[in-house]
C-alpha cells in the first residue's frame, strides 16, 4: 500500500533545495563567527572541544586507584559495529558544532553528513507532543477532558477500566493512560501496511495487538506507544489533516527543520539522504529500513541539527523568548512534573531548577538516539546512530560530552573493584539462558572474568565488588551470581532478570 501526501511532499522537495543554501551558509558560519565572536566562542576553541570529545568517550564506571579510561569514538563505533553516527552539540542556547562519522550504509562509500536523515523512533512523542499541546493552546483541545470527545474516526472501547476515569490526552503524553501496546516494530519494505485504525483495532496487517485500556486511567505509569498513536489519530480527527501535513505545517516548518518528514513511507526523492538501519551485527536489514505508520510515536524521519532546533525552541518558549509554537505558558507546562514521576507533558524531564533537563530516548530496528537539553544553560546534544548496538555508544558519548561541557548529568560513577580468588571468578564461568533465543556467556581467561551476549557480542571484562557482585564498564545491571547449598553457581542475576546457568 502507498500513502501519498503531496503537499508534504512538495514540502519535503522544497525543502531539500533550502538544505543546500543552508550548508553554504554553514561553511561560512566560521568565517563570520572570527569577526563577530558570538554564538559559540572562537572557532579554534570549538575544534578543540570537537577533538576531546572524538577521543574522550568514557565508560559508566571510574575505578578508585585507576587511570580514567578513554576511548575514541571510531574505536567505539567499531567494538558495537554501529557503522554511522550524527551528533549535534549545544552550548548556550546554539548549535556550538555538528558533524558525522562514519558511513550510512556498511559497505558502501556515502558518508554521514550533517544532511543524513536518521528515523528518530520514540523522539517522535515529544515533537508530536508539542503539536498537540499547540491545539490545546488554541483551545481546539483539552488536557483533561475524555478523549472520546473528539475522536470521530475511532473511539476508545469502554470497559471496566474506565467507568470511573477516562483516558485523556495529559495521561497519554505522560503514559498513564492505562492504554496497551509499549512499542512497534515497524515494517519491512514491501510487506503490506495497515491504516491507522486497523492499527488502533490490532487487525491484520497490523503487527500488534490491539490498543485497549487494561488499567484504570491515572493510577500507573506505564509506556505507551500505543497512546501515542491514539493522540496521532485525535489530531488528524480535530483538524481534518494528513498527519505528516499536519506537523510540517504546525512544528516543522515554524522551527526550520527542514530536513524533517513524519512521511511513512520515507518519499523516494529522500532515500539517497536517508542513513539503512543495521542489526547487532553490523548488517544492513533488508529493504534498508522499515517502515512506521505509527507516526506519532515512531515514524519522524530527521536530522540531529533539526532534533537539535526542536529542543532549542522548546528552551527559548520556555523562557519567554518565542512563541512560533508554544507559548511561555504552554512550554513550562510541558516541563512540567505531572506526576511523582519523571515525566512532563511528552518529554522526560530530570534534575530542577538551574540543572533542570528535558530528554528522549528512541529505539527503532537498526536506529538508536537520544536528545537532551539543559532548559538554563542552553547546552544538550542530539545523537542518532544506525545500529541496534548504538544505545550503549550512545551513553559513551554523553559522558564524553559531559565531562567536556560540564554537565550536571550523565557523569561517571565511582567504583571499588576488589581482589577475588581466582577459583571463584572460574566457577562463575558458563552459559546462562535469559530467555529462548538470548544468553549471557560467561567466561574466565588469563585470570579475568568476561561476558558477551551470545557468542556475537562484545566480550567486556567484569570486575569484582564481591566475591558475588560484579559490574561491567558498559551500561547494564550488575552481575549477582547464585549459588546452591553446595557453593555451585546455578544463576546470574542482571538487575531484576535471572538467568540460569545451563552449561
Amino acid at each position: 500500500m502507498k500513502v501519498k501526501y503531496s503537499r508534504t511532499g512538495a514540502n519535503a522537495v522544497r525543502g531539500m533545495l533550502e538544505m543546500h543554501v543552508e550548508l553554504i551558509a554553514q561553511r561560512l558560519l566560521p568565517l563570520l563567527l572570527l569577526f563577530t565572536g558570538a554564538l559559540a566562542g572562537a572557532p579554534g576553541d570549538v575544534q578543540a572541544r570537537i577533538a576531546h570529545v572524538e577521543s574522550g568517550l568514557l565508560p559508566r564506571y571510574v575505578i578508585d586507584g585507576r587511570p580514567v579510561l578513554k576511548m575514541t569514538l571510531v574505536e567505539r563505533m567499531a567494538f558495537y559495529k554501529v557503522p554511522g553516527v550524527g551528533i549535534a552539540v549545544l552550548h548556550n542556547g546554539v548549535i556550538e558544532w555538528a558533524k558525522g562519522y562514519g558511513v550510512r550504509e556498511a559497505g558502501q562509500p556515502a558518508p554521514v553528513g550533517t544532511d543524513t536523515l536518521f528515523q528518530a523512533a520514540s523522539i517522535s512523542k515529544p515533537v508530536a507532543a508539542m503539536a498537540a499541546l499547540r491545539l490545546v493552546q488554541e483551545g481546539k483541545l483539552s488536557l483533561d477532558e475524555d478523549v472520546n470527545r473528539k475522536l470521530t474516526t475511532w473511539k476508545v472501547s469502554e470497559n471496566e477500566f474506565t467507568t470511573e476515569q477516562k483516558v485523556t490526552l495529559r495521561r497519554m503524553l505522560t503514559h498513564s493512560a492505562g492504554l496497551t501496546v509499549h512499542g512497534f516494530p515497524g515494517y519491512a519494505q514491501g510487506a503490506p501496511l495497515p491504516t491507522l485504525v486497523q492499527v488502533l483495532d490490532g487487525v491484520p496487517p497490523a503487527n500488534t495487538a490491539p490498543i485497549r485500556v487494561n488499567v484504570k486511567p491515572g493510577t500507573l505509569n506505564r509506556y505507551s506507544g500505543g497512546g501515542f498513536t491514539l493522540i496521532q489519530q485525535m489530531l488528524i480527527d480535530v483538524t481534518g489533516k494528513p498527519f505528516p501535513d499536519f506537523m510540517q505545517e504546525t512544528v516543522l516548518g515554524p522551527l526550520g527543520m527542514r530536513r524533517s518528514t513524519y512521511q511513512q513511507p520515507l518519499p523516494e526523492a529522500l532515500w539517497r539522504q536517508a542513513a539503512s538501519a543495521h542489526d547487532r551485527s553490523g548488517v544492513a536489514i533488508k529493504g534498508r529500513w522499515n517502515t512506521y505508520p505509527e507516526m506519532a510515536a515512531a515514524g519522524l524521519w530527521t536530522t540531529p541539527s533539526d532534533l537539535a532546533r526542536f529542543a532549542i525552541e522548546l528552551r527559548n518558549a520556555f523562557h519567554g523568548r518565542s512563541e512560533r509554537v508554544l507559548s511561555a505558558a504552554t512550554a513550562r507546562q510541558m516541563l512540567t512534573r505531572q506526576r511523582k514521576d519523571l515525566n512532563g507533558l511528552g518529554i522526560g524531564l530530570g534534575g530542577e531548577g538551574k540543572t533542570l533537563s528535558f530528554s528522549h530516548g528512541g529505539a527503532n530496528r537498526g536506529f538508536m538516539c537520544y536528545l537532551v537539553a539543559f532548559a538554563e544553560s542552553g547546552d544538550g546534544a542530539a545523537i542518532m546512530t544506525n545500529g541496534d548496538r548504538g544505545q550503549a555508544l550512545l551513553q559513551e558519548v554523553l559522558r564524553g560530552l559531559s565531562a567536556e561541557y560540564g554537565w550536571p548529568e550523565f557523569r561517571q560513577e565511582k567504583k571499588t573493584a576488589v581482589v577475588v580468588d581466582p577459583k571463584v571468578l572460574q566457577s562463575c564461568a558458563g552459559t546462562y539462558q535469559l530467555d529462548p533465543g538470548n544468553s549471557v556467556l560467561i567466561s574466565f581467561e588469563s585470570g579475568k572474568l568476561y561476558w558477551q551476549f551470545r557468542p556475537d557480542g562484545p566480550k567486556t571484562e567484569l570486575f569484582s565488588e564481591s566475591a558475588t557482585t560484579f559490574f561491567s564498564m558498559a551500561d547494564v545491571p550488575a552481575f549477582t551470581f547464585e549459588k546452591d547449598g553446595k557453593d555451585n553457581v546455578v544463576a546470574v542475576r542482571l538487575g531484576t532478570a535471572r538467568a540460569a546457568k545451563i552449561k
